[in-house]
């Protein structure tokens, strides 16, 4: 298993990249790297929806430069991890659940075994909401968890309810492996940066976009119903009352102020609800606060440092 580097986003040094089998039998791809200051620990980085470990080249420097061991996890379905359908573009899930099989077996047979402790999560978007479920259920493999964008609600969705309802209906029926039909492809890797939802820094943009054009097998289209599904699946759980409740895992959830595809409102309402968790909004980001110009992507670090134990300030 490798990385793919491109003349914009080399592999930073001292990669090491393996694969690792889930228990129910799904390959997925990680990487990590030792710190290149006095060691304060590791971070665990866990991509959102569509997602690869190349796209946190640049996180991973930053994290090292700090004293961290990072390790990455590209989830199932996407990046160099297993695809679930014969269609490798699709972006599909049964249930958000299977997530805690990849996130298990990569905390047991790569971090455990091959990163020093303590343990701290980086996440995003699909990724962060991931954690949030881990946290519910009660599982404390981190001591602290970053949580940024994540998928509590999705914006600019008409007719939620009708929606809900025709995912479950449609998957129920048998179509839950169709892609869910969209006019516009919001993760595209010919979408002009003019108008892109994502993110307000050109230069990363362009770098992304890069990666996307010369390892198009890395990539991940729509997705599919059974997606959907499940996703207002695990919305549904994460904004039980009783989550905020059950929750007692220390966590910085990170809202972007003009984000267009994930809540804010939603990230508010339930860090204002947690026990031991705290949320900030870094106002006129977009979703990607880690693909940002510098002026909101600092901020995000700025957090991530006060946040995190043995984390100096930059």
């Amino acid at each position: 298993m490798i990385l793919y580097p491109t003349a914009a986003n080399p592999v930073p040094e001292g990669a090491v990249c393996g694969v690792v089998r889930t228990a129910d039998g799904i390959t997925l791809r990680y990487a990590r790297w030792l710190p290149t200051a006095p060691c304060r620990g590791t971070v665990c980085v866990l991509p959102g929806r569509t997602e690869k470990i190349e796209k946190y080249f640049e996180t991973v420097a930053d994290l090292r430069r700090r004293g961290f061991a990072v390790a990455v996890l590209d989830w199932r379905g996407q990046g160099g991890s297993q695809r679930l359908l014969r269609n490798p573009t699709k972006g599909h899930a049964r249930d958000f659940l299977d997530y805690q099989l990849d996130l298990q077996a990569f905390v047991r047979e790569v971090m455990l075994p091959d990163c020093p402790p303590p343990y701290f999560a980086l996440a995003h978007s699909m990724g962060a909401a991931i954690m949030l479920d881990t946290a519910r259920i009660g599982r404390r493999w981190f001591d602290r968890m970053v949580l940024v964008a994540p998928m509590l609600g999705i914006e600019r969705v008409r007719h939620e309810r009708a929606a809900r309802r025709s995912a479950r209906l449609l998957g129920a029926l048998g179509f839950a492996r169709l892609k869910v039909p969209a006019r516009r492809e919001i993760y595209s890797t010919s979408l002009p940066f003019e108008g892109n939802r994502l993110s307000s820094d050109p230069v990363r943009y362009q770098r992304n976009l890069g990666i996307s054009r010369e390892h198009p097998e890395l990539d991940v289209g729509a997705p599919t119903i059974g997606w959907i599904r499940a996703a207002f699946d695990l919305m549904d759980r994460l904004a039980d009352p009783a989550t905020a409740r059950a929750i007692r895992q220390p966590l910085l959830m990170v809202g972007a102020g003009a984000d267009e595809i994930v809540s804010t409102r939603a990230i508010e309402h339930l860090g204002t609800r947690l026990i031991a968790g705290a949320h900030i909004v870094i106002p006129g980001a977009r979703h990607e606060i880690l693909q940002e110009r510098d002026v909101f992507r600092e901020q995000l670090l700025a957090a991530f440092d006060a946040f995190v134990p043995g984390s100096p300030p930059y």
